[in-house]
């Protein structure tokens, strides 16, 4: 299970935060394949509980923020079948404007 119903609720907070204001949020939750390059740090997700906002990098360099979706993610593999992972030992220090450009000036999510 990528999010567990705690997880949800933080994410789903910030995105009614985000609704009223312009937030920079910390990053609550960071998804990864064990077999490829892809990273997300997501920050929000949308009342339609499928849609995630945060910095997403699918290992080709060009790191953005943006939105994705939990199922097509969750549908995800790698090039050894191994399924998208969260990250349970990420901790969480700055907010995701700064992750972005960190990850904007080494080409990835560094984390």
């Amino acid at each position: 299970m990528l999010l567990t119903a705690a997880l949800r609720t933080h994410l789903r907070h910030n995105s009614d935060m985000s609704a009223t204001r312009e937030v920079d949020h910390k990053p609550v939750v960071k998804f990864f394949t064990p077999d490829a390059s892809a990273t997300w740090l997501f920050t929000e997700l949308a009342p339609d509980q499928d849609t995630l906002f945060g910095l997403c990098d699918l290992g080709h360099g060009e790191p953005e923020i943006g939105y994705a979706s939990l199922a097509e993610i969750q549908a995800l593999r790698g090039p050894l079948r191994l399924l998208v992972e969260r990250d349970r030992s990420f901790r969480v220090t700055k907010p995701l404007s700064a992750y972005a450009a960190d990850a904007r000036r080494h080409g990835r999510i560094v984390a």
